[in-house]
C-alpha cells in the first residue's frame, strides 16, 4: 500500500479549505432553513438531521484520521467509499436540499431553476440507468485499473475522483427515492428492476475485488475491504430499498407527504 498522503507537505492547507467548505454548506443550509420558516410551513427537523449526519459523512471522509488512514489501508479506504458514496448521497437526498432550494428563491429564479430541471440533459442524468453505470461503471473502472494506484499519487486525480464517487452516489440516490420534485420521475416497475441489477453488479465488483486486488493492495487488505464494501453496502441498500418500496406503496395509497411521490 502507499506509504505516503497525496498531499504531503500541503495536508493542513488542503484539509482547511475542505472543512471551510463543509461548514459553509453546513451553515447555509441551516439559514436557509430558518428563512423558509417565516414564508411557509415549518422546515421539517428530520431533514435538517439528515443534511447534519450526511455532511458530517462527507468530512470525515476527507479529513481527520479516516482520511489518513485511507492511504495505507484499503479497510479504511472502503469505509470512506461507503461514507461517501452510499451513506452521504442518502441521507443528503433525504435532507430534500433542491427543495429547499426553491423555497428561498425569488419566483423568477425558481421558474428558472425549474425549467432547466425539466431539461433534456438533466432527463439524462436522472435516469436510472444512466445513474447506474455512471455509479457502478464508474467503480469498476476504478478498482479495475492503475486508477486506485494512481490517485494517491496527484493531488487533482484524487479530488475529482472524490468529488466523482459522491456525485455519482447522489445522482444514484435521487434517481430512484428523490424526495425533492422530480419531473422526469420514472415508474416504479422500472426503477425496481434497475435498482437490483445495479446492486447485483455492486456484489459482483466486491467479489472481484477479493479475489483480484487492486494495484498496490495487499491481498488481506483487498478481502477484508471487499467484505466490508459487500456487507456495509448490503446495509444501505436494505434502507434504500425500504424507502423505495415505502414510496410506491403511499404512491398507490397516499398517506402523507414525507416520502410521496
Amino acid at each position: 500500500m502507499h506509504n505516503e498522503h497525496v498531499y504531503h507537505g500541503n495536508g493542513i492547507a488542503y484539509e482547511l479549505i475542505l472543512l471551510i467548505a463543509f461548514l459553509l454548506v453546513f451553515v447555509v443550509y441551516i439559514l436557509a432553513s430558518f428563512i423558509s420558516n417565516r414564508h411557509y410551513k415549518r422546515w421539517p427537523l428530520s431533514r435538517t438531521i439528515f443534511w447534519v449526519v450526511g455532511i458530517l459523512c462527507l468530512a470525515v471522509t476527507v479529513v481527520g484520521s479516516l482520511a489518513e488512514q485511507a492511504h495505507i489501508d484499503f479497510s479504511a479506504h472502503m469505509l470512506g467509499h461507503l461514507l461517501l458514496g452510499m451513506a452521504a448521497p442518502l441521507l443528503i437526498v433525504l435532507s430534500a436540499p433542491m427543495t429547499l432550494v426553491m423555497r428561498n428563491l425569488h419566483v423568477k429564479r425558481a421558474r428558472q431553476l425549474s425549467k432547466f430541471l425539466k431539461s433534456y440533459p438533466i432527463r439524462i442524468l436522472s435516469d436510472p440507468i444512466f445513474a447506474s453505470l455512471f455509479n457502478v461503471g464508474g467503480l469498476w473502472i476504478l478498482y479495475t485499473t492503475d486508477l486506485y494506484s494512481a490517485m494517491h499519487h496527484n493531488i487533482v486525480l484524487y479530488f475529482f475522483i472524490h468529488v466523482h464517487v459522491f456525485l455519482a452516489g447522489y445522482l444514484f440516490t435521487a434517481a430512484f427515492i428523490s424526495i425533492d420534485p422530480t419531473p422526469h420521475r420514472t415508474n416504479f416497475i422500472y426503477r425496481t428492476i434497475v435498482l437490483f441489477f445495479s446492486f447485483a453488479n455492486h456484489g459482483i465488483l466486491s467479489k472481484y475485488i477479493y479475489a483480484h486486488p487492486p494495484l498496490g493492495v495487499a491481498k488481506a487488505q483487498a478481502e477484508m475491504g471487499s467484505m466490508l464494501m459487500y456487507y456495509g453496502g448490503d446495509v444501505i441498500d436494505i434502507v434504500l430499498i425500504y424507502i423505495l418500496c415505502l414510496q410506491w406503496y403511499r404512491f398507490k395509497r397516499p398517506v402523507g407527504p414525507w416520502l410521496s411521490t
